[in-house]
């Protein structure tokens, strides 16, 4: 049996067609009413998102965020119902922050969701209005890019979004300033420049256009005190209080993710190891290569969760298969 695992849920792109169509077949009761109470709170048909729908589908930023929230805990909730998991510390990558503050006890499901799905209306309005891109860069330091970005601020907002990892960092921002920090990237060394799949600039200040509106729904919603380390993704630090998170959510969407730091403060509190949980593995693969060594899994499908039931299991589980 494996414990005291940091808990790791995902942000936008790690959606994926049918991404929940396995656990529903595998875990019915479990995630049928998972996914039901997500449609409840968002107004949305998410079973059929999450299981069938084709990926086109699932791209507006406004149907991938509520989606992507879902699925996780869904997953979350077949390892609690199966196995009585509990996490040793949470964070999510961005929105993945909701769901962590969710497992937390910070936020009741269903007033996530309804805030997930005002936050996608509000970031997708942001695009409709700005011609405005996302550009990953490996190789270079992060300090480096900052500079870049600096260095093309006169063709528009160009800022870092993303510190991921020592070598991986993403700039977003208008489209011909993104450009023009990819290609003194490449010049300056960086290995490569790859576009995000995305339809907004997140985590900018283009964003703080929609800050005051989305802050209203945030003073609506009731933000109750962490019952598990959450180790937020705006600051890489712990999350105090529910005043300090719901200030954190507002914080969040024009400033950057700083997952480095989140990861730091995971192995100072000496965790067990690493556990993404939700749909795709780019936080699992985040941290196979800043904690080299650590016991690192992930959720992204059938055959890992089966595997991770059992290694959670105290008792072997029905179903269960080898890695």
């Amino acid at each position: 049996m494996i414990d005291n695992l940091f808990t790791m849920f995902p942000g936008q792109g790690s959606q994926r067609a049918g991404m929940a169509g396995h656990l529903l077949r595998e875990h019915p009761r479990t995630v049928g009413r998972v996914l039901a109470r997500a449609e409840e709170a968002t107004g949305l048909p998410l079973t059929e998102l999450c299981t069938t729908a084709p990926d086109a589908d699932l791209a507006p930023t406004e149907i991938a965020q509520p989606a992507i929230v879902a699925t996780s805990l869904a997953v979350y909730e077949v390892l609690r119902q199966q196995t009585g998991f509990r996490p040793g510390a949470v964070a999510g990558h961005s929105l993945g922050e909701y769901t962590a503050l969710i497992a937390a006890g910070v936020l009741e499901a269903g007033d996530a969701l309804r805030l997930v799905r005002r936050r996608g209306e509000l970031m997708a309005g942001v695009s409709r209005r700005v011609s405005g891109a996302m550009t990953a860069l490996m190789g270079l330091a992060p300090e480096r890019i900052e500079q870049l970005c600096a260095a093309a601020a006169p063709l528009g907002v160009v800022e870092v979004a993303n510190y991921n990892e020592a070598g991986q960092t993403v700039v977003s921002g208008q489209s011909e300033a993104v450009a023009e920090v990819s290609r003194l990237a490449l010049e300056a060394g960086a290995e490569r420049a790859v576009p995000l799949k995305v339809s907004a600039p997140f985590h900018c200040s283009l964003m703080s256009a929609v800050e005051d509106e989305f802050t209203a729904e945030l003073e609506r919603t009731t933000f109750s005190a962490p019952r598990l380390l959450v180790i937020s993704s705006v600051t890489g630090a712990a999350v105090r209080d529910g005043a300090h998170a719901r200030d954190l959510l507002r914080r969040q969407l024009a400033g950057p993710v700083r997952w480095v730091d989140v990861l730091a403060a995971a192995s100072v509190h000496g965790v067990g190891g690493y556990l993404e949980v939700g749909p795709g593995r780019v936080l699992s693969g985040f941290a196979n290569r800043c904690v080299p060594g650590a016991l690192v899994r992930s959720t992204n499908d059938e055959r890992r969760i089966n595997t991770l039931l059992r290694d959670l299991s105290p008792e072997p589980v029905a179903g269960a298969v080898a890695a």
